[in-house]
């Protein structure tokens, strides 16, 4: 048997044992936490380096930026600020000017790009420059234009501030003016052109988006090289510019010309009901225009499926219209044409049919029509179709007549 001594001897080693057992696990303890302490701040400074190394390196390999001015040359050749690809040379391109009215209609815009841009518009609602409304003039013709003395005389002396004009031929057609036209470079960018299908379509939403980059333009009319002014221009400019309506003729025709042409396969968007027939020959706002410009589901229903022999021309814009902006519509035209004779194309005037009876005819030929709510004897502000061989006599009508 063990003694007392024996006994308590043992019990003070084994406490000796655990007491430095514990030392030593909070050593390690302590240890531990310094080596923690140290690589977490080694690595704070690590990564917080990082962006400042990646952005000296970025700089390092970078070339830096070179910063011309708007009069810069590029390349030994001049560009005009529509072309978006070059800086503009003697112009800034940034500046409101060339924002608000391009200086020239050349650019290289596809047709989806041009709408878009033409359909921007601006939230707010006051103009940050004094905007006189403009009427746009809009002419496609497959080739030159026989009038073109007829409109240059209707044109002179007139506030350039109140008309713009836009040109849309068939590509490779290139019309000559001298630089003192106020059709000088007034041609946009255009695409072949082929009656009775839906490139017709095609160059008058193309002639509105080139028109509507001019935030000045108010209002806009078509018109072909047939065509003919038949009042003088503060009159034509008072009669659209104090309009609250747009003039696009739209009406249902029962027959086998107006309905016989829908398509089934147009439905569920656009049903029989809402088909109509109308004179391609238009004059809308710029609300309109910016309506026209920025469709695409109902165009292209009309792409696929109003073929040859249904005439695109003759019933997107009626249908648009009347399905959706009716409001903005007075459901006629402006542009005189006698169908008097019947048949696909109306009746031409030639030189033997010019008088001053005509003109006066085609102002007052007994009927009345709606303008502002109200009732008005003036109709009809253009006429076509008119011969090339009509030019001379035009000319030689009595200012007082025309006045112009």
């Amino acid at each position: 048997m063990r003694g007392r001594g024996e006994k308590d001897e043992h019990v003070f080693k084994d406490s000796s044992v655990g007491l430095m057992r514990l030392l030593f696990v909070l050593i390690l303890f302590v240890i531990g936490i310094i080596i923690g302490l140290v690589s977490s701040s080694h690595i704070d400074r690590y990564f917080t380096s990082q962006p400042n190394n990646f952005y000296m390196n970025y700089v390092t390999a970078a070339p830096a930026p070179t910063y011309t001015t708007s009069i810069a040359k590029i390349s030994g050749s001049d560009h005009n600020c529509s072309s978006g690809s070059t800086l503009c040379k003697h112009d800034d391109c940034l500046s409101m000017d060339s924002f608000r009215m391009p200086k020239s209609l050349t650019h290289k815009m596809t047709d989806n790009e041009l709408f878009w841009r033409a359909s921007l518009v601006p939230d707010k609602p006051e103009y940050p420059f004094e905007r006189v409304p403009k009427v746009a003039f809009m002419f496609m013709t497959r080739g030159p234009l026989p009038f073109l003395l007829f409109w240059e005389r209707f044109f002179r002396s007139q506030d350039v501030n109140k008309y713009s004009i836009y040109v849309h031929t068939n590509p490779g057609v290139h019309l000559k003016f001298s630089n003192s036209s106020v059709f000088y470079n007034r041609q946009i960018p255009s695409q072949d052109v082929r009656w009775g299908t839906v490139t017709l379509v095609d160059a008058e939403r193309r002639l509105l988006g080139n028109a509507l980059l001019d935030f000045s333009n108010e209002r806009f009319i078509l018109l072909s090289e047939s065509c003919i002014p038949v009042y003088n221009f503060p009159t034509i400019y008072k009669y659209l510019i104090g309009s609250t309506h747009s003039f696009l003729d739209s009406y249902d025709d029962p027959s086998r010309y107006g309905r016989g042409r829908y398509s089934r396969r147009m439905k569920p968007d656009i049903k029989l009901r809402d088909w109509r027939k109308g004179s391609q020959w238009f004059e809308i706002q710029r609300t309109l225009a910016i309506k026209i410009v920025s469709d695409t589901r109902y165009y292209k229903l009309f792409k696929w499926y109003c073929l040859p022999s249904c005439y695109p021309d003759e019933h997107y814009l009626p249908t648009f219209v009347n399905m959706f902006h009716g409001a903005l519509n007075a459901n006629r035209t402006v542009t005189y044409v006698d169908w008097s004779l019947g048949g696909p194309h109306p009746a031409s005037f030639g030189a033997k049919d010019i008088t001053v009876n005509l003109i006066q005819h085609i102002r007052n030929n007994g009927t009345t029509c709606s303008y502002n709510e109200e009732r008005t004897s003036i109709c009809f502000l253009f006429a076509r179709k008119f011969s090339p061989d009509a030019l001379g006599p035009l000319l030689r009508l009595p200012s007082t007549l025309l006045g112009f």
